[in-house]
């Protein structure tokens, strides 16, 4: 008798979400379908692999060393039929962070589409990591070292963070170097987290005077730097990230010190799966976009394999 597949996809999406209802939205499907789905494949293999209880449900031993195996095959089989299907087609899907994405990407996309007027640009700002070996991207630009032994990455341009603020709220702040921050209120983001360094290295003041200066924390760089704009505080951010704010002059950069930084923006693929035309226009022009970009440095360090 024959693996149970359609049982077996009810089973993959259970487990990735935890859940049944959040099987059944992936699927397209009742929570009772997964449901009886799943309730095939264990009579199928002959053992239970969730604890129903009236809320929740949970994945028991075999079903966690089942999905194991069985998940990276149905993520390639997945691939390869998505990769064989999209083969021809003019459609391309980029994921990016929803900063870099807003204030980067965004002013440069009707140059792209100009130059490819027949491609389909499909564009995914988000936090998440996604899984270029599963999830239906071609390309992604990633904030990282540039080292994944999946990943084929090729070199945007290598990260520092600068410090920006309004030319009032420097001049309402006296800011005349690193040590004055001291008056300032600073804003913080997740994606980089630098402050601390950065006043160390730049300024005289010392850990326990730079935990005390007032901040703000942010877990979008760009909501950081709409407060930046409106005079609450200082950023230290990407150029990248401010160049429109930079050019219209609505932030300044008071202080000529750049904090070099170990990542970089790379934009990558799969090793395992080559790109589709389309695909690899996007990656060409994203290269050359980098390439001359005013104000953002980038070093010619060729691709990395």
């Amino acid at each position: 008798m024959t693996v149970p597949v359609k049982a077996l996809l009810a089973f993959d999406a259970a487990m990735k979400h935890n859940s049944f209802a959040l099987a059944a939205e992936e699927l397209h499907v009742t929570p009772g379908a997964v449901g009886q789905q799943i309730q095939k494949l264990e009579q199928w293999l002959g053992v239970p692999l969730f604890v129903r209880s009236t809320r929740q449900v949970q994945p028991t031993a075999e079903a966690i060393n089942y999905w194991s195996a069985v998940a990276p095959a149905l993520a390639r089989i997945q691939h390869v039929s998505d990769q064989l299907r999209l083969q021809q087609s003019n459609e391309v899907w980029l994921s990016m962070p929803p900063t870099l994405g807003a204030k980067w990407f965004a002013p440069r996309m009707a140059a792209f589409l100009a130059r490819h007027p027949g491609i389909s640009l499909h564009l995914s700002a988000t936090t998440a990591l996604v899984d270029l070996g599963r999830d239906r991207i071609d390309l992604a630009i990633r904030h990282f070292d540039g080292n994944d032994p999946a990943l084929h990455a090729d070199l945007l341009w290598h990260d520092e963070v600068h410090l920006y603020c309004t030319p009032a709220y420097a001049r309402k702040l006296r800011l005349k170097n690193p040590a004055d921050l001291a008056r300032a209120t600073l804003l913080h983001t997740t994606f980089h987290p630098h402050w601390m360094e950065w006043l160390l290295r730049f300024s005289p003041l010392s850990a326990r005077e730079i935990d005390a200066i007032p901040s703000q924390h942010f877990d979008q760089g760009i909501l950081a730097i709409e407060a930046a704009r409106h005079g609450q505080g200082a950023v230290l951010s990407s150029a990248a990230l401010t160049e429109v704010e930079m050019r219209d002059g609505l932030l300044c950069e008071p202080f000529a010190h750049a904090l070099p930084l170990p990542k970089s923006y790379y934009v990558v693929h799969h090793r395992q799966a080559p790109l589709r035309p389309a695909a690899v226009a996007l990656r060409d022009w994203l290269l050359e976009a980098a390439g001359q970009q005013g104000g953002v440095p980038r070093q010619a360090a060729g691709r990395r394999r």
